[in-house]
């Protein structure tokens, strides 16, 4: 179905913005149910994100975005950015596709099976989505306390940069917010292996 959604032109990829859409949509009723919608509202942040999926070259470069780093989407509580990672996890090809996965299960994790974890998520050699940075907290194993998600986002910078292997994120904190749970080196590697695209922070919040 997405090979429907654009078009190869003199060697330029062009998406039909309407059909990704209503592609979108399907997938979004297929996973959450009838009454899932799309919502028009988001659209500048759906043809960012659209634009990144289908590889559209021209218009990523002209909205800054480079297909070589991850996503970090983010936006207010309720926004819709767990949901549209999800979806878009069915909407890009098979060898793009990525496991999501909750910040605060991984802390969790790490509780129970330490260090082990931290090699388990952050030398995985496939595209990877940490969601909702910064909701989970320092957790100890047996009395050592770790920055779990800080320590596992060093070791995605390295295969970003040794192996071109791509992590995305979601978040409802600012730039400065992040480097204050995570700390300055952790925010420069941010920078390096992410395309910010944000929601308007006026975005309500869709559970309610």
């Amino acid at each position: 179905m997405l090979e429907k959604c654009y078009k190869i032109e003199n060697n330029v990829r062009h998406f039909d913005f309407t059909t990704c859409l209503k592609y979108l949509n399907f997938l979004g009723k297929k996973t959450y149910g009838n009454s899932f919608q799309i919502q028009l509202s988001d659209k500048e942040t759906l043809f960012k994100l659209i634009s990144f999926a289908v590889g559209a070259e021209e218009d990523c470069n002209s909205l800054g975005l480079d297909l070589k780093k991850g996503i970090l989407l983010l936006g207010p509580v309720g926004c819709g950015k767990t949901t549209l990672m999800n979806i878009f996890n069915d909407f890009v090809y098979p060898h793009q596709r990525y496991q999501v996965k909750s910040t605060r299960e991984i802390a969790s994790e790490f509780h129970k099976e330490g260090y082990e974890v931290i090699h388990k998520y952050g030398r995985r050699e496939k595209a990877f989505c940490l969601d909702d940075l910064g909701v989970e907290q320092n957790i100890k194993h047996f009395g050592n306390e770790c920055n779990t998600i800080g320590e596992i986002i060093l070791h995605r910078y390295d295969l970003h940069v040794n192996y071109g292997i791509l992590t995305h994120a979601t978040t409802n904190l600012n730039a400065e917010e992040l480097e204050k749970l995570y700390g300055n080196r952790v925010r420069s590697r941010l920078r390096s292996m992410f395309n910010l695209i944000s929601f308007p922070m006026e975005t309500k919040d869709k559970r309610k």
